[in-house]
């Protein structure tokens, strides 16, 4: 993988904030752990050799520096690799839950697991970096240094909890916005859908009322269902596959048997608590740039399963395929649907378009909702 800026930037950002980015490398992040490491390293060893030159009588050999950089590095190195652990042991289910935390419960996560880390790695660090541990804080040197290590720490926990605090509010901005996002842009009927419909059951007034007014009756089906959805912030998979329908039906009296579709979930499954809107984006995306475009049409497959801790929606269309239609307009909608996914679940959640051969399949996956009774809890 090449390395540019935007990757670094990216990939610092995701370090900063312990939250894991599935557009950067792992390695590149204990990278930035190891570099954190040497720097903490140094400054503990300007500290300490600050300390003790009085009774030293001066600055210390050259030696002796790189011997205590050694020691601090192995220490520092320890604390720092094992609260990156514990945040990469922890992400998987943190991120199934941190969209229903209170601040309070963010920032204890947070600021929680660095001090642990202090705590139990700093004992740990002096163990291998050679420190008869009992004997080395028995001398006045080891407890002055014992006293600037935990200094520092609280120090550094401290400020990292006042980073998180603002961290955590920043959170919910940016999913507030996002949602607003969404909002709008649902909101915002495309008019050649809406046109479309209008000017399809007005020309079906005279030559088929029956099948102008299904063609209605379906449009105020979708309507309502949409509206209803922008009033809420969670909603079952039930009535995203209701929407969806409801959209379907409508393509479908307009395009009569150039489109089929077929929507297979669960009672279960459709039990899952999720934001709503995030199904649409795919539906609409596979009728107009898949089965639109093609001159026999084709069918639309929905279907939703449990896949371990995660929910995998799945929408398929044997139609042209990625980039068949030549058509542009749905990026803005995909690309909102993925900052919603990151700013709710993180890396935990994925959306992938790929060759559906034939035709395009999107992939949906989102962790499984803790309080959606009935859902085995996957591992």
């Amino acid at each position: 993988m090449d390395i540019d800026l935007d990757l670094l930037r990216r990939s610092w950002r995701s370090w900063i904030s312990s939250e894991g980015n599935p557009d950067t490398p792992r390695w590149l992040q204990w990278l930035w752990t190891l570099l954190f490491a040497l720097v903490l390293a140094a400054l503990f060893t300007v500290l300490g050799m600050i300390s003790f030159s009085g009774r030293d009588g001066g600055w210390p050999s050259l030696s002796r520096w790189a011997s205590w950089f050694g020691r601090n590095f192995v220490v520092c190195l320890t604390i720092s690799a094992l609260i990156h652990l514990l945040f990469d042991l922890l992400e998987p289910w943190a991120c199934r839950r941190q969209a229903a935390w209170a601040a309070w419960q963010r920032m204890g996560y947070y600021a929680g697991i660095p001090l642990f880390g202090v705590v139990v790695g700093w004992p740990l660090g002096l163990v291998l970096a050679g420190a008869d541990l009992q004997t080395w804080l028995g001398t006045t040197q080891g407890l002055r240094a014992a006293l600037w290590s935990l200094v520092l720490a609280l120090v550094v926990t401290f400020v990292l909890h006042h980073v998180f605090a603002t961290k955590a509010r920043q959170y919910d901005a940016e999913r507030q916005a996002s949602e607003a996002r969404l909002r709008l842009l649902q909101a915002q009927i495309e008019p050649h859908f809406l046109f479309n419909t209008l000017a399809n059951v007005a020309g079906l007034i005279d030559s088929d009322a029956a099948r102008a007014r299904h063609m209605l009756e379906s449009f105020t089906e979708y309507l309502r269902a949409s509206f209803s959805g922008l009033r809420r912030d969670r909603a079952p998979l039930a009535d995203e596959l209701a929407l969806a329908q409801a959209y379907l039906k409508v393509q479908q009296a307009r395009m009569e048997d150039r489109l089929r579709f077929s929507i297979d979930a669960d009672e279960v499954c459709r039990r899952q608590n999720l934001p709503p809107l995030l199904l649409q984006p795919l539906v609409e995306n596979a009728v107009l740039h898949g089965i639109e475009p093609a001159v026999d049409g084709g069918q639309v497959r929905v279907r939703a399963l449990q896949q371990g801790a995660q929910l995998l929606i799945e929408v398929h269309d044997d139609g042209l395929g990625p980039g068949g239609s030549g058509r542009q307009g749905h990026g803005l909608a995909l690309d909102n649907l993925r900052q919603r996914l990151e700013s709710t679940w993180g890396r935990a959640a994925s959306l992938e378009l790929v060759d559906g051969r034939p035709g395009t399949l999107a992939r949906l996956r989102i962790p499984i909702d803790p309080a959606t009774p009935g859902l085995e809890r996957g591992t």
